[in-house]
């Protein structure tokens, strides 16, 4: 029925039940409905009691886009707290966001892709793979560069290679040892 602050409020107050939808018009596109809408939501119409609009053209209560970004930060702060400390929320979106993702793989709509099960690639595109990750990875492009293992006591973890020393005099040894 709608997303407006006003609208909402009237909802709570009145009972949803009480409020009515009438379509006016169709149109092929949104910004043929957006173009429409800039044309009944007026100034002449924002002075009607019963309006719903806190202004013209249908572009929402924001006021500008600091509004708007300080809204999508409260929202951020609210949701990320809700999911740190409400385990039963939680669970919930995860479990909503696994099922939908199972659909679309299972579907073949996974980010508007096909479904690659059965496929193979082509030689003349396996090249194009190759010539694409050629050099990519190697060097200070690699995620491990510069790193090496240690262990002791049957701890092993990855250090930078300038504190090797360090931990060679303290004790541990080079490699990983599992």
């Amino acid at each position: 029925m709608g997303s407006g602050k006003r609208l909402w409020y009237s909802f709570n107050y009145h009972g949803k039940d009480n409020h009515s939808v009438e379509i006016l018009e169709y149109y092929d596109t949104r910004n043929e409905l957006r173009d429409r809408e800039v044309e009944l939501v007026n100034e002449d119409l924002l002075k009607e009691d019963l309006c719903m609009n806190l202004k013209s053209g249908g572009d929402g209560g924001f006021v500008d886009e600091g509004h708007s970004e300080k809204f999508r930060e409260g929202n951020r702060k609210f949701v990320k707290n809700r999911w740190d400390n409400d385990t039963d929320y939680r669970n919930k979106i995860t479990k909503v966001l696994n099922d939908n993702l199972k659909r679309s793989i299972e579907n073949g709509s996974l980010l508007g892709r096909t479904n690659f099960k059965d496929k193979i690639h082509s030689e003349a595109s396996k090249e194009k793979m190759r010539k694409a990750k050629k050099g990519t990875g190697t060097g200070e492009a690699n995620s491990q560069y510069g790193t090496c293992w240690i262990t002791k006591d049957g701890s092993s973890k990855k250090i930078k290679k300038e504190a090797l020393n360090e931990y060679l005099a303290i004790g541990w040894v080079m490699g990983r040892k599992g």
